[in-house]
């Protein structure tokens, strides 16, 4: 228990400090981009239980715990397209723009940060989608359409693609921080916000 906690405090005090962006091999950020354009695809089709069975375990018990257990999160995720529908939203599309970024995260059991050589075990990615919505009003039977830009936080074991997924409108740098403590402090992350297309 002694190693664990002192290992802990050499983490906290070294590795904000060494921890930074990386570049991931190609090979990880297409498996990743692959994986959050499949995922849309599904909610795209009104699969919303995607969404919450491929959500980063860590999160999805902390979301759990914010919505009163986890039958009631998926209650809520499930109950999505039911809301939509009532209120006239229409996802029409999505798609991933841009260019991930790249973090490694999750120093493993050999990392000795005081030495700088950390042995980080997965990868974080930052991946900008858009999500086009049309939403149909009284006075437009045509509806307008919305472009959502937003991203997805993608997480994996090195060397095993087996992705799961944070979704960027629920998340900040400290909610990130606070699953990964090695993410810089001012990392900055895509912009979240929606537009009337043209």
């Amino acid at each position: 228990m002694k190693r664990i906690g002192m290992t802990g405090l050499l983490l906290a005090v070294f590795l904000p400090v060494l921890s930074a962006q990386t570049i991931a091999p190609p090979a990880v950020v297409k498996s990743a981009v692959v994986s959050v354009e499949a995922l849309g695809k599904k909610v795209v089709n009104s699969d919303y239980k995607a969404a919450i069975d491929s959500m980063y375990p860590q999160w999805k018990d902390r979301m759990a715990k914010r919505k009163g257990g986890l039958k009631k999160l998926e209650e809520e995720l499930e109950g999505i397209g039911e809301m939509m529908a009532r209120n006239g939203v229409q996802i029409i599309s999505f798609k991933t723009v841009g260019a991930p970024k790249s973090y490694e995260v999750w120093p493993g059991d050999n990392t000795n940060a005081a030495a700088g050589k950390i042995n980080y075990t997965k990868w974080l990615l930052l991946i900008p989608t858009v999500t086009q919505f049309r939403i149909f009003h009284d006075d437009s039977p045509k509806g307008a359409v919305i472009n959502s830009h937003g991203f997805q936080v993608a997480i994996a074991d090195k060397g095993k693609n087996n992705w799961t997924f944070i979704n960027g409108s629920d998340v900040s740098v400290s909610d990130l921080r606070s699953l990964f403590i090695t993410l810089p402090a001012n990392m900055e992350l895509p912009t979240v916000k929606r537009e009337e297309a043209d």
